[in-house]
């Protein structure tokens, strides 16, 4: 869904959801709609993000499209051109909070600000700023992915050495297919205590 008009001066849509989701794609999409429409366009992505292109939002379907790095809201705020309509975030989660603030300032000021990034790290928790964007956002798309077992994937599955990812690993790590996985509820896993138990014990089933 894209809302393109219907709001009154600028205003802020997240696309949200697990790795290989299409996120990025959905981004590329609507800029490229935007350029099309001759507005002013700036895409933005943080500069720990280089899977596949360092210098642009890469979708995993491997379209891609150029865009500035940065490494906090303030660069970013600090590199945005005056005469900019729209404003592209790619992989926000990566970004210091003030983010937040940045964005709705943008917003305010007029300009149409999108922002893709997961809203859950590999824990299953709020992924950084992610939680604050959705919340104060006018529209919001969450994505989801296919999980190996063939239900809607809604996390993000970090696996290390083809294991499950331990709770107390860091909460950033960016790879590929290689380092992740979409996943369902019930098929996400990670470990804490003796790393080799997972957070939670697969259901029981109910005989029926």
């Amino acid at each position: 869904m894209l809302l393109g008009h219907g709001f009154s001066g600028g205003w802020t849509e997240v696309i949200a959801g697990p790795m290989f989701s299409g996120k990025s794609e959905e981004l590329i999409r609507r800029v490229g709609r935007a350029v099309l429409a001759k507005q002013a366009v700036q895409v933005f992505k943080h500069a720990i993000d280089d899977r596949y292109a360092r210098l642009a939002v890469a979708s995993h379907a491997g379209r891609t499209l150029e865009a500035e790095l940065v490494s906090s809201a303030a660069e970013l705020l600090a590199r945005l051109a005056p005469d900019t309509q729209v404003v592209a975030i790619d992989e926000a989660q990566f970004l210091d909070d003030a983010i937040v603030a940045v964005v709705e300032r943008l917003a305010d000021a007029g300009k149409r600000v999108i922002v893709a990034g997961l809203d859950m790290d590999f824990r299953g928790e709020p992924f950084g700023p992610m939680p604050q964007l959705i919340a104060r956002a006018e529209v919001v798309e969450k994505l989801t992915a296919i999980c190996r077992c063939g239900l809607a994937a809604t996390r993000t599955q970090r696996l290390i050495q083809g294991r499950p990812a331990h709770f107390d690993d860091p909460t950033v790590l960016v790879g590929a297919a290689e380092s992740y996985e979409p996943r369902c509820r019930s098929c996400h896993v990670v470990l804490r205590g003796l790393r080799d138990a997972p957070l939670f014990a697969a259901p029981a089933r109910v005989p029926g």
